[in-house]
């Protein structure tokens, strides 16, 4: 194999697809990355045995092959390259060589036939939504997907579309995130919704790698697996086996009391009174809610916090506490400028959600205060 292309073309190819690579792969030929040389292309394949990233780039090929390089390393030596061409040579059996200009480096290789194989999906069913959107609805859930293993359906993003809508559904046991995506979407007759599970890796890493532009991602998902396809990346995955949480089952159906405040005074007030919260042995924040105000306030040994912000309140009275990472975390993804958070009681969820529409809902558990 001898090809040659563009530094920064086969730099932004690598970035993009060792997003795949393991820490601690569990076979040594998957902390390679497989290159593809033919067709006066070059196909980079990266994979951890269940996420497979590929990305295809035009490249000028004197010598169709296939190689595999350790992945990692050849990452960091094409990032300190000048800008211009660089030329990727296989010697023989064991060595490649790497030339760009003056630049000359040799790399151990690995054999192409043992690096899994990477099939495409022809079956199952097929979305297509914006890149832009879908990158927002994952930067918006990630947060509340549970890192404890112990429940590992929890470490997934629930995935439902139906003709109309498609929503992605996170939780972890102490609050959870939902956003949604309103377009037509075209089901397999006879089906109402579709459904997945996706490891929760994979969303991060789904969401590093989707443009800021309305091109669409075509997403398919059967018998387990899901494959997205956009711009010239290709990205595969097993989905999370089981059922997820009825997550319906958890949302109240009305509220008691309703209050609203700027959204950045209240985050800012947060952040300040956490500073004390983290202090205590429980990191807690505590808010109280009255008629034309709502008061903040944290404790610890060392000292307290109190803070007085304008609210609107319907309805009646609550004092609650929250943990103060699960609650920042909240009011950092809503995205509008008034924070709207409905209650039924000092020890029942809070919801916040947006001023008109229902685009997206968080919920969170308070901690439970004894007086």
């Amino acid at each position: 194999m001898k090809i040659s292309m563009n530094t920064q073309d086969l730099l932004e190819g690598l970035n993009t697809v060792t997003r795949a690579l393991a820490a601690r792969p569990p076979k040594q030929i998957l902390e390679g990355v497989l290159i593809s040389a033919q067709d006066g292309r070059i196909v980079l394949t990266c994979s951890d045995g269940s996420l497979s990233i590929e990305y295809t780039n035009a490249a000028d090929i004197q010598e169709e092959g296939e190689v595999v390089l350790p992945g990692r390393l050849l990452t960091d030596l094409i990032r300190k390259l000048p800008a211009g061409t660089v030329e990727i040579s296989v010697m023989n059996q064991r060595l490649a060589q790497i030339r760009c200009q003056k630049t000359k480096s040799n790399l151990s290789v690995m054999r192409a036939d043992e690096f899994p194989e990477s099939k495409r999906m022809k079956a199952g069913t097929e979305i297509k939504i914006p890149q832009n959107k879908l990158k927002e609805m994952i930067s918006h859930v990630v947060f509340a997907i549970a890192t404890d293993e112990s429940r590992p359906i929890l470490t997934g993003c629930l995935l439902e579309v139906s003709r109309n809508e498609a929503r992605m559904v996170a939780l972890d046991g102490f609050r959870l995130a939902m956003q949604k995506a309103f377009q037509p979407f075209d089901l397999p007759d006879g089906k109402d919704m579709i459904s997945a599970v996706i490891p929760g890796k994979v969303l991060t890493e789904l969401s590093r790698i989707l443009q800021d532009d309305d091109s669409y991602c075509q997403m398919r998902m059967d018998q387990g697996r899901m494959e997205c396809v956009f711009s010239n990346i290709r990205l595969s995955s097993v989905l999370l086996a089981g059922e997820f949480i009825d997550y319906r089952r958890i949302l109240p159906a009305s509220f008691k009391t309703q209050a609203r405040a700027d959204r950045m005074a209240v985050q800012d007030a947060i952040d300040r009174a956490s500073l004390m919260a983290r202090e205590g042995k429980n990191n807690l924040i505590r808010m109280s809610f009255r008629p034309g105000v709502l008061k903040i306030s944290s404790n610890a040994e060392l000292g307290d916090v109190e803070e007085e912000i304008e609210a609107d309140l319907i309805g009646e009275n609550v004092d609650i506490a929250f943990n103060a990472r699960y609650l920042i975390d909240v009011i950092r993804n809503d995205t509008e400028d008034e924070l709207h958070m409905h209650f039924n009681s000092s020890v029942s969820p809070c919801v916040v959600t947006p001023k008109d529409g229902d685009s997206f809902l968080y919920l969170i558990l308070p901690v439970r205060v004894f007086q």
